[in-house]
């Protein structure tokens, strides 16, 4: 019977192509236009669904966030650090589909787009349909907006982070987009960033250094005994729930970068996107290796929170040159990063800056590596501009990016302090003590993450 239907089957492929090629189909005879043109719109077709599903993947991403902003802080803002992730990617949204766009890839200058928007005769630079686009795009949109929670978290207004998040997503992340992806002053000096080290995860990183600085460390963080002043751990509530939103996070990635090819219809593209999928998990797996490692020589433990921010520091730094270098560059890439992260740890205590969840090494200083690797281990075969430095011995990329990188991160730190100083001037950025002594779940939304296990501590 097996074999009978594999016959059959045979059969009716033979068929069905004798019958193409014959110009014969569906009872109408097709001549070599229309069949070109079923033939662009299949693979049109194959790139739409390849971006929406990449766009459903780093949707998927904000539970990531959310859940390793969870594990990572106290059970009693369980309730708040959640909403925040739930608000700003749809505040993003919003706000991206009205303005955001348009200042992003509108017809304008080399510093920003205008026109679009309300997505009213939008321009489309992509080869898939106008909303797939849109759609891919506002979901980076809301990563780089909701980075900044974590960074912020335990003691931030919940209005001012909705205030933060409409301008952010409507004009700060567009502008720097602009200037990269949408045709801006950087991508003309030939500026790379694949998939946004810079654009998405530095822009966020910088702005939670910012915000986090205007705050102040959270209370009982940094104290002083015998006059000295020590660091004192506040841990995460449940480090299984961050272990899984790490987990999502690296799945997401496969949309994050892959998905930036925007299209699999062609053999550049499909070989690109393989290449892509196989150096971001290269560096992320490398990234947790040496992290482990350093806190482990550091600490005499195998701390898994900081280990697990090592994968995502390879995943940030491996996102803007993953398309530019190769596996073996990729695999040094994430090493690095694994080390940034746990320094940059230390460096924040040793700078008394209250980062929670690690947002500004993960994002901030991963985010500008990575964008900086591209000029060590990019390759102009492989699409980009100029050969790297350690590829051709030239530090003409390498400028390119560090000025890149320079100008990015300054106009982001600046607009956004401007913005929260407003914010702290019109609404206030920062709960009361009480409040936060309290939790920002009782406080600010009215419940606890678990009704009937809460334990008030006065910390």
């Amino acid at each position: 019977m097996n074999v009978f239907c594999r016959k059959n089957l045979l059969f009716s492929l033979i068929v069905g192509t004798s019958l193409i090629s014959m110009g014969v189909a569906y009872g109408q005879e097709t001549h070599s236009e229309p069949i070109d043109k079923l033939l662009s719109n299949a693979l049109v077709a194959v790139d739409t669904v390849w971006v929406l599903i990449a766009a459903f993947l780093v949707f998927f991403m904000q539970a990531g966030f959310g859940m390793v902003e969870a594990g990572l802080i106290r059970a009693k803002n369980t309730c708040n650090i959640l909403m925040k992730n739930w608000l700003d990617y749809c505040v993003a949204s919003i706000m991206f589909f009205l303005i955001g766009y348009g200042l992003m890839f509108g017809q304008g200058n080399g510093l920003i787009g205008w026109g679009g928007f309300a997505m009213q005769d939008a321009s489309n630079p992509s080869s898939v349909p106008l909303w797939a686009f849109w759609l891919f795009q506002a979901a980076f949109c809301g990563a780089a907006a909701t980075i900044v929670a974590g960074g912020m978290a335990e003691r931030m207004k919940f209005p001012a982070y909705l205030a933060y998040t409409a301008v952010v997503s409507s004009v700060v992340y567009p502008i720097i987009g602009h200037w990269i992806w949408g045709g801006g002053w950087l991508s003309k000096l030939g500026f790379f960033d694949f998939a946004g080290s810079t654009v998405v995860h530095s822009t966020g990183g910088w702005i939670a250094l910012v915000g986090t600085m205007m705050l102040g460390p959270r209370i009982g963080k940094f104290i002083k005994v015998n006059g000295n002043c020590r660091v004192a751990a506040i841990p995460g509530h449940n480090i299984p729930l961050a272990t899984l939103g790490v987990f999502l996070l690296w799945f997401g990635w496969f949309g994050f970068n892959p998905g930036s090819t925007l299209g699999v219809s062609t053999e550049a593209q499909r070989n690109t996107a393989a290449l892509v999928a196989a150096n971001t998990n290269l560096a992320a797996a490398a990234g947790i290796i040496t992290a482990m490692i350093a806190v482990w020589l550091l600490y005499g433990k195998s701390d898994l929170s900081i280990t697990m921010n090592g994968a995502l520091a390879g995943l940030v730094a491996i996102t803007a040159p993953c398309a530019v270098v190769s596996p073996t560059a990729s695999i040094l890439i994430g090493g690095v990063a694994g080390l940034i992260v746990v320094f940059g740890v230390k460096l924040l205590d040793l700078l008394r800056i209250d980062d929670p969840v690690g947002a500004v090494p993960v994002h901030g200083m991963n985010g500008l590596w990575g964008t900086l690797a591209v000029g060590l281990w990019g390759q102009k075969e492989l699409g980009l501009a100029r050969d790297g430095l350690f590829i051709s011995g030239q530090f003409t990329q390498l400028a390119v990016q560090a000025l890149g990188c320079l100008t990015a991160s300054l106009f982001a730190i600046c607009s956004m302090a401007v913005v929260f100083w407003l914010i702290q001037m019109i609404i206030g950025l920062r709960v009361s003590r009480e409040e936060e002594l309290r939790g920002l779940d009782i406080e600010e939304h009215g419940m606890e993450a678990y009704a009937g296990f809460q334990i008030f501590i006065t910390q």
